[in-house]
């Protein structure tokens, strides 16, 4: 009697009791924070060396984090050469978007924008951008730093359908950066923001929040918060001290054209950095230095205990995080 003999091929992931290992996801992302194109009287040259600069580095998308300029015939060429990326590009709205009357509306809408919040994906992650100019209650006046009821829920439903790890970005942070006392510069309502993000955690592991970037206080900043990285993106262009530091830094022709530079502590060299994200479970940024243009903050009697945010650099980091 004839005997055959079956071979039998099983995948060795079954012999193993386990999965295929997931495919590692990254993403590349050119950003800069807080250009104020109004105030400085080189923002050309600031600008254009960003966007010089993602084109050769080629990131899959560029943002910038808010306090950028103004919808203003004069700023026009700033926003041109912004535009100029070939590639993908994204705008956050910060505090100073509404300067000179400019409504949020007219600020949006100039940018290209449907809303001042809004997510977007792309090489496997979903990316959240917020609005942290919400007024906590109808009638207040002067800047804001909050996000209201109806993004809150906005927020809770775009965690909730995400498919994707997910970036936060938005201009006010949402961690515990600090800054001059009695001032706003964190999101009124953080605790209650990094809450929602944390139970979503919880049971959404495989599309938790990683890490969200923001601006606004001009410094060189990253903590981690319940395996969340909380990461402040600095200026390009200095660190706003205020009226009791002026100090005039170039010539009287520039600060009679430029009347607020005088009560900053300018970079002699734009600040930005290319940011790499993994699944695998790191976030890469690269450095940058510069120096102050005259006197540092320091040498004016800006408050000592900033020191270790404060300075005209971005840190290069290595930031770790679990998928687990």
């Amino acid at each position: 009697m004839k005997k055959i003999l079956y071979i039998i091929v099983i995948p060795v992931f079954l012999l193993m009791n386990c999965t295929p290992k997931e495919e590692v996801k990254t993403v590349k992302i050119g950003m800069c924070s807080d250009v104020h194109l109004p105030t400085m009287h080189d923002s050309e040259k600031r600008i254009t060396r960003f966007i010089d600069s993602m084109k050769i580095a080629r990131p899959d998308f560029i943002i910038e984090l808010g306090d950028f300029g103004i919808p203003k015939k004069e700023y026009e060429p700033y926003f041109a050469i912004w535009n100029s990326f070939p590639g993908k590009k994204y705008h956050v709205i910060g505090n100073h978007e509404m300067d000179g009357g400019t409504s949020l509306e007219k600020a949006i809408d100039y940018r290209g924008m449907e809303s001042p919040y809004y997510s977007f994906s792309g090489n496997g992650f979903k990316f959240i951008v917020l609005n942290g100019n919400d007024k906590k209650e109808a009638g207040l006046k002067g800047y804001q730093s909050y996000i209201g009821k109806k993004q809150i829920e906005w927020l809770r439903n775009e965690l909730e359908k995400s498919q994707e790890p997910i970036v936060i970005f938005s201009h006010q942070g949402i961690g515990t950066d600090p800054d001059i006392p009695g001032e706003r510069y964190s999101i009124e309502n953080s605790k209650e923001v990094r809450k929602i993000f944390e139970e979503h955690n919880k049971t959404k592991k495989k599309y938790r929040v990683i890490c969200c970037f923001n601006g606004h206080t001009h410094h060189d900043y990253a903590e981690e918060i319940n395996n969340i990285w909380y990461i402040t993106i600095n200026s390009m262009s200095y660190k706003w001290l205020g009226e009791e530091y002026e100090y005039i830094r170039y010539s009287d022709e520039v600060d009679k054209n430029f009347k607020w530079i005088k009560y900053t502590a300018p970079y002699k060299d734009p600040l930005f950095t290319l940011v790499e994200i993994s699944t695998a479970g790191y976030i890469k940024m690269t450095g940058k230095k510069s120096e102050y243009v005259g006197p540092s903050p320091w040498g004016l009697g800006y408050p000592d205990y900033l020191k270790k945010y404060v300075k005209p650099q971005i840190t290069e980091r290595l930031m770790r995080f679990s998928m687990q």
